[in-house]
């Protein structure tokens, strides 16, 4: 590639990336794939949403992979194939996990989710492979994306009438129904939103769209009140800063954006209809529209802004001395900022100590004060986090080997838990790994971390070896994608935003690639031989046995996995209209369906309970009785299905001594169930005193 020559680094002149036009049709394209995912997948809850998404990555996945395969040329060696097998390994040690799980019906969804995001993973390296010229195309999808979803999240505060007019909390939620989802989608964008502002190629107009889209990022992380996706971000952009020679340009891009997003935060966050929950309609219209004023004079004053600091920089450009000097001034000053935050908290009552251990209390304890739903929370150390860190620990430590099973937490938490909250995730990469898959998977997961992070340094050049190296333009997105990754990292381990689609992809793609670049001085400088046309390669490709062998596999899998994981989706539809035929008054053909919805998904309680309840408007008690005996059976660790039982046994049979034989086992898995306690209580009343 022609840039490839050029250093990104002061004092050298670069040139323009070759075929802008093309990259800019792929950034576009895969922008737009990316928006989609998160518009259809929503949150990531829904599997009559989540499922076709996961359908077709698997499928793109492979396809790519495949293709790469049959099409690229062969190389010396083959980067990525280390963490592509972890990552397998781990997808095959959760889909294993079926087999002890609590929940398998739930370990099967999970399943079906960590294979989607290993064949995200596996085509990115693939990608990474075939095409390394792409690297701008990525960062800018990446960049873009977020910064759509950000736009569409503040438009659901600027229109809500029109685009979010049954949500009652004040925090930014959509599109995915949660606040935290958001803020992590703003964060991810920073990165991208620092390097197209500051390098020295392209169009000028277009670095200069960095500055409001940056204040636009601020606001949405601000609006969502997310201090997981703030921290994210503060350390994505440390790390960008430690890390890329383009300090001064990127420390404008930054302090412009940033500042533009504070103001703008500042004066939203003090507007009671922003901020305070179940809010009037009518009210949270007409300051919304106030807010999208502003907004819209925040971003074509932060682009006037980026303009003329682009303008200026490239009329007047810094001497080095001159480079080196700010870029030290900016480190010292990002160096400061713990001190100041030190000598913030030396100055409370409490003391430096006192108020570090208040804080600390305030995080980890189960117990402590959970902050209010507002503006607050910002500056605030407590966390509900507390209790789910504990409920997980708890479970490990009853099963510390192999866990409860993947996606059991939701499950089996109901046996720890001290609130009544209903809570399907640990909220947290390590405390749910450790709940569903215990030791085993925490090491093929630090496993997988070790070889990602080695493999991220050997792509971005921060090995020893690579000291004084330069900074062509490939080096410094490669870095961008490094942050993006970072920041992804970083925030799992206080959120569990695996489950969100668009959030994972997107890490998951900014990490593949890196893994799958290799070292950068192996293949910077390589020419780029002809390929010939496209049906040469694709019959070179299928004459060269492993290779064709090799893609007809990897096709193979990715079929069978995408069949696997449409399933449960089968079941549940056919389960619906197995209850819609029974309120149609047509038994026969409910009990047919019900039926099918069980062969589809033999791990599930669904059918089985839909079953009974068509035996029993059928005034078939027994079979209605077997059916959820069967449930109990298939899940005796899920407190719903003793439930079933007895409440069955209670008011379909009437015999409440055998409901409060039922019943003893669900308030055991769920002691704070309401409904258990009901049934119990109605069961006591009515068996006769010895």
């Amino acid at each position: 590639m022609s840039s490839s020559a050029a250093l990104d680094e002061p004092g050298v002149r670069t040139l323009s990336v070759a075929r802008p036009a093309a990259h800019g049709l792929l950034a576009a394209g895969l922008a737009a794939i990316l928006c989609a995912i998160a518009f259809v997948a929503d949150g990531g809850l829904s599997i009559g949403r989540t499922t076709p998404v996961e359908m077709a990555l698997m499928l793109g996945g492979g396809l790519a992979v495949s293709g790469v395969v049959v099409l690229a040329p062969r190389r010396t060696r083959v980067w990525g194939i280390a963490p592509v097998s972890l990552f397998l390994l781990l997808a095959g040690l959760t889909a294993v996990s079926v087999t002890w799980a609590a929940n398998p019906s739930d370990a099967w969804l999970e399943a079906n989710r960590t294979l989607t995001y290993a064949a995200v993973f596996a085509a990115a390296v693939a990608l990474a492979h075939a095409a390394p010229d792409r690297w701008s195309a990525v960062i800018g999808a990446i960049t873009l994306s977020c910064v759509v979803i950000s736009a569409y999240a503040v438009l659901t505060k600027v229109l809500p009438d029109a685009l979010n007019p049954s949500e009652t909390y004040a925090r930014l939620s959509e599109p995915f129904g949660y606040w935290n989802s958001v803020g992590l989608m703003a964060a991810l964008g920073i990165p991208g939103c620092l390097w197209i502002g500051s390098r020295r190629w392209g169009h000028q107009g277009c670095s200069a769209l960095a500055y409001p889209a940056i204040g636009l990022l601020v606001l949405t992380i601000m609006l969502a009140y997310s201090r997981g996706a703030l921290a994210a971000a503060v350390l994505g952009v440390a790390f960008w800063f430690a890390t890329v020679p383009l300090r001064l340009r990127g420390a404008a891009v930054l302090l412009v954006g940033v500042a533009g997003g504070a103001l703008m935060s500042a004066w939203a966050l003090s507007q009671d209809a922003l901020t305070s929950d179940r809010v009037p309609i009518e009210i949270q219209t007409q300051t919304g529209h106030q807010l999208g004023l502003l907004v819209v004079v925040m971003l074509g004053l932060l682009t006037l802004a980026g303009l003329a600091a682009n303008f200026a920089l490239a009329a007047h450009r810094p001497t080095a001395r001159a480079r080196r000097r700010a870029g030290t001034a900016l480190l010292v000053a990002l160096a400061l900022v713990p001190v100041g935050l030190a000598i913030g908290l030396a100055a409370r009552q409490q003391g430096l100590s006192g108020s570090i251990e208040d804080a600390w209390t305030s995080l980890t304890d189960p117990d402590a004060r959970i902050p209010s739903n507002d503006p607050s929370r910002l500056t605030a150390a407590g966390s509900v986090r507390a209790r789910y860190w504990d409920e997980a620990w708890r479970i490990f430590k009853d099963h510390p080997t192999a866990g409860v099973g993947a996606d059991g937490y939701a499950t089996v938490r109901k046996r720890y838990r001290e609130a009544d909250g209903a809570v399907r995730h640990a909220h947290g990469y390590l405390p749910q790994t450790l709940a569903d898959l215990g030791v085993v998977g925490l090491l093929a997961s630090l496993a997988l971390a070790g070889v990602l992070l080695a493999s991220a340094a050997r792509a971005v050049g921060l090995r020893r070896r690579d000291r004084g190296s330069p900074y062509p333009p490939e080096r410094v997105g490669l870095l961008t994608l490094a942050a993006i990754a970072l920041v992804f990292g970083a925030h799992s381990l206080v959120d569990w935003t695996w489950f969100v689609p668009a959030n994972a992809v997107v890490g998951l793609i900014a990490a593949g690639w890196l893994a799958g670049r290799g070292p950068l001085c192996a293949q910077s400088d390589r020419p780029q031989r002809p390929l010939g046309s496209l049906r040469e390669r694709l019959r070179a490709g299928w004459r060269d046995r492993p290779r064709a062998i090799t893609a007809a596999g990897v096709a193979v899998v990715a079929v069978l996995a995408a069949w696997s994981a449409w399933q449960p989706l089968r079941s549940v539809n056919v389960g619906q209209d197995a209850i819609a035929s029974l309120e149609r008054g047509d038994v026969k053909a409910a009990r047919e369906r019900a039926d099918a919805a069980r062969d589809r998904n033999p791990l599930s309680i669904d059918p089985l309970i839909q079953l009974a309840t068509i035996e029993s408007v059928a005034n078939r008690k027994i079979q209605a009785r077997r059916a959820l005996e069967e449930a109990v059976r298939l899940q005796p660790a899920n407190p719903d299905a003793w439930l079933q039982l007895a409440e069955f046994e209670l008011n379909q049979l009437n015999r409440p001594a055998v409901a409060l034989t039922a019943i003893r086992p669900a308030l055991y898995l769920d002691p704070r169930s309401s409904d258990a306690v009901a049934v119990f209580l109605a069961a006591k009343r009515k068996t006769p005193s010895r």
